[in-house]
């Protein structure tokens, strides 16, 4: 959103509202909430507010929220928003970049009125997409980009065929090297093109075209260089595309800031990954999306015998105390429904009231953005969301995106299904 913007954002009064801030598990009941420009003001009991003597202007948009719940706006720290998962893979390839780019403008809409203000894309958003975001251009969650991922040949990250013909060339597409050095300056190039996070396949995957999960991707040796330069660098950390056991350790072994998927980590790596304070973006929205019944039986029935070993194995790594963060990995599963994570996060272990938490205080800090977003406390930006169900007894129904009610965006309102702030319950101050 551009600056101006904030400075002309009206100022919000929510009345009555229970407080979930994300970061304490119990619920503030009877709460004001006040919003001036892009900044919650204040949170004080109904009815204690002195409006006269607080820093707004002479009118205020009031939202009597009385049987309404205030979260954070939420992050989903593993999209694609380039990406549709009932494209084609053959017409996707034939698109023009035009036209991959403006598919992209419904999804990223989506995002935002499912409750997602934050996102992280990790491979297809180009920079661009991040400063349409900001500048208004977009109606969208606020992103921060990988561009693509740092692949060895034969990787995750390598889409060519066998005679070496690139199927992606999109900004997209995975660079491949194969030496730390080869690393380094593919790290500073994805840098120089605009990414705030570098990601690194570790391993291969449940969607590679020749590497299975278990299959390695960067040595640690490699894996140690991009580390080392993407924090030189300043970017905000390194992410690991790390399915299978060996590639998540070594991986976790060489400093990388989050484990993406993390479907078959195991005990001692859950270990190191708390002492480290690794953080763990399991992408349960694309685990549990049906498995295709395409392609050999034996490949079909080896998918879904991983799958259900990875569930076995993240419920364990969901109740080990690691820093779980809420991912979807939408694009490959469905844009807009990002929120239905957060029953996922649930059914495997983790508290709603934790579950919560890994959506919004605990994804902002692994993003650096705590001391702006990721919690419903006054100084920090107004990226909030309104609900009329109470999560911390019903998560599933916070994962509808109409049960997101109204969504706040830099002290903007961009969303509303209530009727009350953009209509009858305004009333001046």
């Amino acid at each position: 959103m551009r600056q101006d913007e904030h400075a002309n954002a009206p100022t919000l009064l929510l009345r009555n509202v229970t407080v979930i801030d994300g970061v304490t598990p119990s619920p503030a009941p009877g709460r004001d909430v006040l919003v001036e420009g892009d900044r919650i003001h204040a949170i004080v009991p109904t009815g204690t507010l002195n409006l006269p003597t607080a820093a707004s202007p002479a009118r205020l948009r009031i939202l009597e929220a009385g049987g309404y719940t205030l979260l954070p706006g939420f992050f989903d720290c593993h999209v694609h928003v380039s990406t549709s998962p009932d494209a084609a893979r053959f017409d996707t390839v034939l698109a023009p970049e035009s036209l991959l780019t403006l598919r992209s403008v419904p999804a990223l809409s989506a995002t935002l009125d499912a409750g997602i203000t934050s996102a992280r894309d990790l491979a297809g958003a180009d920079s661009g997409f991040r400063e349409a975001l900001e500048a208004g251009y977009v109606h969208g969650p606020a992103l921060q980009i990988a561009l693509r991922i740092l692949s060895i040949t034969g990787g995750h990250g390598d889409w060519r065929t066998v005679s070496g013909m690139p199927l992606d060339s999109g900004p997209g597409a995975g660079a491949v090297a194969d030496s730390p050095d080869e690393f380094v300056r593919a790290t500073r190039e994805v840098v120089r093109q605009g990414a705030d996070w570098v990601k690194v396949a570790a391993t291969g995957g449940m969607t590679s075209p020749r590497r299975a999960p278990e299959s390695g991707g960067l040595t640690g040796p490699e894996l140690s260089a991009v580390v080392t330069e993407a924090a030189r660098q300043g970017v905000v950390g390194v992410a690991a595309h790390a399915q299978g056991a060996a590639g998540i350790a070594t991986a976790v072994r060489a400093g990388v800031r989050s484990i993406e998927h993390g479907y078959l980590v195991d005990d001692s790596t859950l270990q190191d990954m708390g002492e480290r304070g690794t953080y763990l973006v399991p992408t349960l929205s694309a685990l549990t999306r049906p498995v295709s019944a395409d392609g050999p039986p034996h490949l079909v029935e080896q998918r879904r015998r991983l799958r259900e070993t990875a569930l076995e194995r993240l419920s364990v790594a969901l109740t080990s105390g690691v820093r779980v963060v809420l991912g979807t990995d939408a694009g490959i599963a469905p844009h807009g429904g990002n929120l239905r994570e957060l029953e996922l996060l649930v059914r495997l272990g983790l508290s709603p009231a934790a579950a919560i938490a890994a959506g919004t205080s605990v994804a902002a800090r692994m993003c650096r953005l705590d001391d702006e977003v990721g919690s419903v406390r006054a100084g920090l930006r107004a990226d909030l969301v309104l609900t009329d169900v109470d999560p911390l007894t019903d998560i599933a129904a916070l994962g509808e995106p109409d049960a997101i009610r109204t969504v706040i965006q830099g002290g903007r309102v961009v969303k509303d299904l209530t009727s009350g702030i953009g209509a009858g319950r305004e009333r001046a101050a």
